[in-house]
């Protein structure tokens, strides 16, 4: 009888050892943080970019869309065309308004890992407007996520102010 609960104890203790080999290192739902957003010298003595660089974290590696991502669902007229979200609010009288933007500032950031499934992590950086020309404002801020081929969504991160100079 104690060999047999012996016997079972080794097979339960392989199958958790093998079980726990095989799991993701991070969630399939991508995690990005902020890291910095550092302005960009055109030297015209205004501002016009800014490189924004964010830490992500994916479990699967299904980051990034490259040429043959054409299917209606990553198609130019579809939402999930771009796969790095931006958007660019202004303080206007204290109040942090949401700015429409004749382009978008999104990007189609390329692949990240060809090994999929397997779990990546790094830093990003993409550069961006941050000063809208239509505007009398100067202080902005940026909102970002990341959306993987599964479209999965990041959570969302927000920079801290920016002063723009006009």
């Amino acid at each position: 009888m104690k060999r047999i609960y012996k016997c079972l104890t080794i097979v339960i203790l392989a199958i958790l050892l093998i079980s726990c080999g095989q799991k993701e290192k991070f969630s399939k739902i991508p995690h990005i943080e902020f890291v910095s957003v550092e302005k960009v010298d055109n030297g015209t003595n205004s501002d016009s970019q800014a490189d924004l660089t964010i830490y992500f974290q994916d479990g699967d590696g299904d980051i990034g869309l490259n040429e043959t991502n054409n299917n209606p669902i990553f198609s130019i007229d579809s939402p999930y065309y771009y796969n790095f979200f931006i958007h660019l609010y202004e303080k206007q009288n204290g109040e942090w308004i949401k700015m429409e933007l004749p382009t978008p500032l999104h990007a189609r950031i390329p692949y990240l890992s060809n090994d999929v499934p397997e779990s990546i992590e790094g830093k990003l950086t993409i550069r961006t407007f941050i000063n809208n020309p239509n505007s009398i404002f100067d202080t902005v801020r940026l909102s970002c996520y990341i959306v993987d081929r599964a479209l999965n969504h990041s959570d969302t991160i927000i920079t801290p102010e920016i002063i723009v100079k006009k």
